[in-house]
């Protein structure tokens, strides 16, 4: 399966996306680094063991938001930066978001062996921004989400139910060649998170299905 060397989703981050503007007495800057024990990326570890280091820049007001979200880890891509920007919004208990990303990898990593058993022959081109693109829509309703990722390119597509309840989330992923896994996350606190990932149908049976033990710590930067 070569969907991640399609796209992925995902280190300092910069700036908000071009053309993009809020009204500046309603506008806010915010940014954050994290680290990781390994890329935990929809059900796979595409560090392939190694640890992933994070961070972003987001500019929000009014709704509307735009960022870059720039990390490290990928075994197969190398270093990674993702521009993106977006509306969200809340009625009572509905709620709504919808996003566009772009993926870039400046400088590929040589090619692995495997990315969570799954085999890699070749190393990848540089890609510059533009090159993966995806739109996302999430919808909800109380502690309910759904959220719908399309690749704009390919016909690759993915999607996610979760549910969450007090600092525990529990969330079902599939994507489009039907490799799926469930998450369960515990928020200790705005920082600290503990994540249980397990891969639960494997078509292909190409992946590592052992189930995955994800520490993941964030650091506001004010």
């Amino acid at each position: 399966m070569k969907m991640k060397q399609k796209l992925v989703a995902g280190a300092i981050a910069l700036s908000a996306m071009a053309g993009f503007s809020v009204p500046a007495a309603h506008a806010e800057v915010s940014a954050a680094v994290g680290a990781a024990n390994m890329y935990y990326w929809r059900g796979l570890d595409l560090g392939n063991g190694d640890a992933q280091i994070w961070g972003d820049l987001k500019l929000s007001g009014a709704g509307f938001y735009g960022g870059v979200w720039a990390a490290s880890g990928d075994a197969a891509m190398g270093q990674e930066y993702d521009l993106y920007a977006g509306y969200g919004n809340s009625f009572g208990d509905f709620k709504f978001d919808i996003s566009y990303w772009t993926y870039s990898y400046p400088k590929p990593a040589s090619a692995v062996e495997y990315i969570d058993g799954l085999p890699v022959d070749a190393t990848p081109e540089a890609l510059s921004p533009g090159d993966l693109q995806e739109a996302v829509v999430m919808v909800g309703y109380g502690p309910v989400a759904f959220t719908y990722y399309d690749n704009i390119d390919t016909d690759y597509t993915y999607m996610t139910l979760a549910a969450t309840f007090g600092p525990v989330t529990a969330k079902y992923g599939v994507h489009e060649d039907d490799l799926a896994h469930v998450d369960i996350t515990y928020a200790y606190n705005d920082k600290l998170s503990f994540t249980v990932g397990k891969v639960v149908d494997d078509v292909e049976g190409a992946y590592n299905d052992e189930a995955k033990i994800v520490v993941a710590f964030t650091l506001p930067i004010e």
